[in-house]
């Protein structure tokens, strides 16, 4: 479908189960910037804090009734999610990770220009049978996405290698500098209750993520009675909940604190010596990029996603094997005693955060490969959100009826051949698949 240059802006229908952690952080940074741009944005999702989110930002939000996981409700789930689809009449379709993935691409098969980002192959999460069967409707779903959009060149190359037949764009997460930056750490920590009987100048790690075997904080605690041996003074504080929270907290040791859901982390990274991110497998983790944003050193492990997030020069030191509690010990407990180390990292870590990992450039990315999916539409109102994330400012449009590009190379290629771990957009161009005004016509 190709939009007249007076005809009316495209609908966005954008489709999400989880509404926590980094997904409903990307879901909604993308539409706070889309809405600015002028487009009809409706987000169909689980009633929760993150529809209160979208509706403040001016989004309509629809009520999608879904769990977490495929299950016995997934023919209701893919029903209910019909309905709202042919309510809302979208242009475009973009559903968010595995369930809203398999549930949106059931629903729509490839009637409205679809486009799914997995934010992690579902079937990296899971072993045995269930994991075969992830890998197998992976392969069948690839069919009815017009674009598959992944956040790091290691999440595309998992599809390829998957034999995953899926036409590929890279567009790397971003995060917001005016939020996520550096702060005196002092001062942040006297402002944040759990820390009130702490020494202010205790060392500090952090680990912000989701309570669950993904984020691995299980190896992070059995690593940390060896820490602590060598910096006594030392503490750690896991932000977050989940599934997890309960066997986590059983046997911590006094020196570990939790704080629970917390509403916004960027004082936690702000009050942290260092940042600690011990996952068994990522898309690309948003918590590494927030810290640096806020000029603090990280630690992450060597699992795709996670390592594309670092600069190139942060291997040696903040780059380690997944599930080595004695590795992880050994350079956490080099950073706390290293300041000036510390410091160098993080001036580092931010400004390469503000070069490659600008959530602005991101959501224009996103709304170039709409645009390519559906042609142009009217450029003279295109905006993007201001640094200050509470206006606009005008950016640069197509006045020749193509793409407004990224800011990064785009280009076309073969499905086996690399794409550059730092571009920022990369794609294998294709024909979208027939616009329809109702999926059922």
């Amino acid at each position: 479908m190709h939009l007249s240059p007076t005809g009316p802006r495209p609908r966005v229908l954008h489709l999400t189960q989880p509404v926590d952690g980094g997904v409903a952080r990307v879901v909604t940074d993308l539409v706070r910037a889309q809405l600015a741009y002028g487009l009809d944005v409706t987000v169909a999702c689980p009633d929760s804090t993150l529809t209160a989110e979208l509706r403040a930002l001016g989004a309509k939000v629809r009520h999608w009734s879904a769990t977490r996981s495929p299950g016995p409700s997934l023919v209701r789930e893919v029903r209910h999610l019909a309905r709202v689809i042919d309510e809302v009449r979208p242009d475009l379709v973009h559903a968010h990770s595995a369930k809203a993935g398999l549930a949106g691409r059931l629903a729509v098969r490839g009637r409205i220009p679809t486009v799914f980002q997995p934010h992690a192959w579902s079937f990296e999460a899971v072993g045995g049978g269930t994991a075969a069967l992830a890998l197998r409707w992976e392969r069948w779903g690839a069919r009815w996405a017009a674009r598959v959009v992944c956040v790091s060149e290691a999440e595309r190359a998992a599809g390829v290698r998957a034999r995953i037949a899926g036409r590929w764009t890279v567009v790397p997460n971003g995060i917001d500098p005016e939020r996520f930056q550096p702060a005196t750490a002092g001062t942040v920590r006297a402002g944040l209750a759990p820390l009130a009987d702490i020494h202010p100048a205790a060392p500090l790690v952090v680990c912000v993520g989701r309570l669950c075997r993904q984020k691995g904080q299980d190896v992070l605690l059995r690593a940390w009675d060896a820490v602590v041996h060598k910096v006594p003074d030392a503490r750690l504080v896991l932000v977050g909940d989940g599934p997890d929270n309960d066997r986590l907290r059983e046997g911590a040791p006094e020196s570990v604190l939790f704080t629970g859901a917390v509403t916004d982390a960027s004082p936690w990274y702000q009050a942290a010596d260092l940042v600690v991110l011990p996952s068994r497998w990522e898309g690309m983790a948003l918590a590494p990029l927030e810290a640096m944003a806020c000029g603090r050193p990280v630690v992450v492990t060597d699992v795709d996603g996670a390592r594309e997030s670092l600069p190139p020069s942060f291997a040696a030191r903040c780059l380690i094997p997944p599930e080595q509690p004695a590795v992880l010990a050994g350079a956490v407990t080099e950073l706390l005693l290293d300041p000036l180390l510390r410091e160098s990292l993080g001036n580092r870590g931010r400004r390469h955060v503000l070069t490659t990992h600008d959530v602005r450039h991101t959501a224009e990315a996103v709304t170039d490969i709409y645009r390519d999916l559906l042609g142009t539409w009217p450029a003279a109102e295109k905006t993007r959100p201001s640094r200050a994330g509470t206006g606009v400012a005008p950016i640069e449009r197509s006045r020749a009826g193509g793409s407004t590009k990224a800011r990064s190379a785009e280009h076309s290629q073969p499905l086996d051949t690399g794409c550059g771990a730092g571009a920022n957009q990369t794609t294998q161009r294709v024909e979208p698949p027939e616009h329809r005004e109702s999926i059922h016509s």
